[in-house]
């Protein structure tokens, strides 16, 4: 079965393009790389040539989604698995690919209808180091890729099924949360030894995304930018906190979008060799008290 092996990109349509500008830089501490500044705003957090990117769209939440593979025989062994699902995959151009800072591209929508993108070949910038406009020691990415993303789903088990049957992606472990007299599930799946890539929520709310995890490499980086958040009043969604599934610790900030950031340190990794799926009734061990 072929596999995506990471999280190489995402893309956020924004409403507010230079309130991201100055969040992305100075507050998540990413590096502002080449782009079009009145239409595609791109961001590093590594020696890959963009991470995250950002376009003008009054939605304000997740544009898509792009998932990597290791060679063009991959990509198109994965396009056949998709169509093959019954999945409509559209081959993106060369200036489209271009533009995705990609070798070559192809487009499909995921069970929930996020627009997903499939890619070899990302181009690398090891002769400009990744730099942060902020004293951070960096992140943590490799071949764990870009972090987490947390989605809103309307059907939990037929989306566990299109990432794991289609995507090959593997189970890691669900949570039960209670709120206000409600519960639901959430599945969390990975691709690499990043404990997860996705995770998905089930039930219905105004935004698909629901929070993007980035993970420093040192415990003070998040200390730093908890505190920052505070001085420069950018809204705390959570306190810090430890996870129990991935043993992350973290707190969440509200992005300009109104979607929410993870910003972490010392997550655990997932060795397929001898992991067991696992179940948790509480999200943290402690802390992550929401406002």
């Amino acid at each position: 079965m072929q596999r995506v092996n990471q999280l190489g990109y995402i893309g956020f349509g924004v409403s507010d393009m230079n309130a991201w500008a100055n969040f992305s830089t100075q507050v998540l501490g990413l590096q502002r790389a080449d782009d079009d500044e009145n239409a595609l705003q791109r961001y590093r957090m590594d020696e890959y040539r963009n991470r995250v990117l950002v376009y003008q769209d009054d939605a304000d939440d997740l544009g898509f989604l792009g998932w990597e593979v290791d060679s063009k025989q991959a990509l198109y062994a994965m396009a056949e698995q998709l169509r093959e699902a019954g999945v409509q995959v559209t081959p993106a151009s060369k200036e489209e690919a271009e533009l995705r800072k990609v070798t070559e591209l192809m487009r499909f929508e995921d069970v929930n209808g996020v627009t997903s993108e499939l890619y070899y070949g990302a181009e690398l910038a090891f002769e400009a180091p990744f730099h942060s406009p902020r004293p951070i020691s960096g992140f943590v990415t490799g071949d764990q890729g870009i972090g987490h993303a947390v989605l809103s789903v309307e059907d939990l088990d037929a989306s566990m099924r299109f990432y794991c049957d289609v995507l090959g992606m593997r189970e890691s472990d669900y949570i039960t949360i209670s709120r206000g007299g409600m519960s639901f599930d959430i599945g969390f799946l990975h691709c690499n030894p990043r404990h997860h890539t996705i995770a998905l929520a089930e039930g219905n709310r105004p935004k698909r995304l629901l929070h993007l995890m980035l993970q420093v490499d040192a415990l003070d980086d998040v200390g730093s930018t908890y505190y920052l958040c505070q001085a420069e009043n950018v809204p705390l969604a959570s306190t810090m906190g430890r996870h129990t599934n991935d043993h992350m610790l973290s707190f969440y900030m509200q992005s300009p979008s109104g979607f929410e950031i993870e910003y972490g340190w010392g997550a655990r990794t997932i060795d397929d060799a001898t992991w067991k799926v696992q179940k948790h009734n509480v999200p943290s061990i402690w802390g992550h008290k929401r406002g």
